[in-house]
């Protein structure tokens, strides 16, 4: 009996030790859990979120807060479970979000790389509705080259065949979308006077592209600069609440209405909204902050529309328009587009 005894106490602590070991153990998921947010109208760690400079800017009443998801990337199983049965975390395979290709530094430095490139689309779109259009100009000629004797580096393109032109790729693609040797009519600005001249494409000696042998760069004229200042958060989706908050800050008019106002949504140059990941953690984040309107990108909206917050009115964006459109809609007591499930 005693040995008995011993052998199953002894059974009950290698088990107990074996259930410690699963519930300690990696698994090879993460936990995904609503992260902080951010007004982007206002201050964070004693610094204005957006900066301005040479410029004068308003005070709006209410708040435009940009929403974030936190990754909890090492998941033990009691950690799991906890994610499991809440109703506001969610647990995901980790090669979701970290490619078993990539480390986890790799992927950070992507998100980095992501925040930057957010955050100078937004300037770009915000600019742009503020009228401070974007110019593509002749960044040099090539020499020889079909353009040589006609543009010269500097000119501002206005259009081709008559197709305005409002970002850098278009020429190119105008140019592409004909054979070679095409008489194109290219419409540019010299010294403030507009023009307009016939150029012949040629096709490129390796490999036949149609070309009218000119560099093309960008900029975007204005009187003051513009700096966001916020760590910690990477990825593209804070775009669009960066480009509304660059807006409402360069305008007299309170685009919140003094309300507390949520969203989400990367941003291109051309004011496009697109989706991103982690709806159902940005709606509960933005409910906790306090927010009673929430922009979501429109082929986010059938996941949104499953995971709705009480209280927090969605609406339905695809371009930076439509968020504008919401916002003023919303602010004077009505009901914006709504989030449809298709």
């Amino acid at each position: 009996m005693r040995r008995r005894g011993v052998t199953v106490i002894l059974g009950a602590l290698i088990t107990a030790l074996l259930a410690a070991g699963v519930m300690v153990a990696p698994m090879p998921y993460v936990v995904l859990k609503p992260g902080p947010t951010v007004d982007t109208l206002g201050v964070e760690n004693g610094t204005e979120v957006i900066q301005v400079t040479k410029g004068e800017t308003s005070k709006s009443a209410g708040q435009l807060r940009l929403t974030t998801v936190n990754v909890q990337s090492q998941v033990e199983l009691v950690w799991a479970i906890r994610g499991w049965l809440s109703d506001s975390d969610a647990v995901v395979p980790r090669e979701l979000i970290y490619p078993p290709d990539r480390s986890e530094q790799q992927v950070q430095e992507q998100n980095a790389q992501e925040w930057k490139e957010s955050q100078t689309s937004a300037e770009t779109v915000a600019l742009r509705e503020l009228g401070y259009p974007v110019q593509v100009y002749v960044g040099k000629v090539t020499a020889g080259g079909a353009s040589e004797g006609v543009l010269q580096a500097d000119d501002v393109i206005t259009a081709v065949d008559g197709t305005a032109i409002t970002r850098d790729s278009q020429i190119a693609e105008l140019v592409r979308a004909k054979p070679a040797g095409t008489a194109l009519t290219v419409s540019y600005e010299r010294g403030g006077k507009a023009a307009t001249a016939r150029i012949t494409s040629r096709p490129d000696a390796s490999d036949g592209t149609p070309r009218i042998g000119i560099e093309i760069a960008t900029r975007q004229p204005h009187p003051f600069e513009i700096e966001i200042d916020l760590d910690k958060i990477g990825g593209p989706s804070a775009g669009l609440m960066f480009t509304l908050g660059i807006i409402d800050k360069m305008r007299p008019e309170d685009l919140t209405g003094g309300k507390i106002i949520a969203g989400t949504g990367t941003i291109d140059d051309d004011g496009n909204v697109g989706p991103i990941g982690g709806i159902p953690q940005k709606l509960v984040g933005a409910e906790r902050a306090g927010a009673v309107l929430f922009m979501v990108p429109k082929d986010n909206c059938a996941e949104a529309l499953r995971n709705a917050r009480p209280g927090l009115t969605m609406a339905e964006v695809a371009t930076v328009d439509d968020a504008l459109t919401a916002l003023k809609t919303f602010t004077a007591g009505g009901d914006p587009k709504p989030c449809t499930a298709s």
